[in-house]
């Protein structure tokens, strides 16, 4: 994975899912995230789950288990992220393996990456790609 070490990111994609276990499920298993922490509700809904992919993370949680946070996401779509991965080739053959809907495939692009683009099980769009920006302090 590209990007591995310490800190602490700074922006989190955050995301809700119907079956926030599916979408760990898929996440981890198809696009080889890795669980950081997950804490359950009393009924079983995910109430906050932080998965990370090299030096970044991304939070989700169930949709309809209340707050505010859940109702201004009530009516949203779906979410596009971007992830810095090192092998786009073996990331993408993963990804097919385990049946994910593949928008786009591994493609060279004309500012240098080589990116694929999938669509997970709830709809929201995930970019695969050597890209990493540099970002300075």
């Amino acid at each position: 994975m590209a990007g591995t070490g310490g800190g602490r990111p700074s922006i989190f994609p955050t995301l809700l899912y119907a079956d926030a276990k599916a979408a760990i499920s898929q996440l981890t298993e198809a696009f080889g995230f890795t669980e950081l922490s997950v804490y359950e509700g009393q009924d079983g809904s995910v109430l906050h789950a932080e998965l990370v992919q090299g030096n970044g993370a991304v939070m989700l949680g169930s949709k309809g288990r209340g707050g505010v946070f859940d109702a201004a996401m009530k009516d949203a779509g779906p979410a596009g992220v971007y992830v810095v991965v090192d092998d786009v080739d073996a990331h993408h053959q993963r990804a097919v393996d385990h049946g994910v809907e593949i928008l786009m495939p591994p493609t060279d692009q004309d500012y240098g990456s080589r990116d694929y683009m999938a669509r997970d099980a709830e709809g929201n769009i995930w970019s695969f790609g050597t890209y990493g920006p540099e970002i300075g302090a």
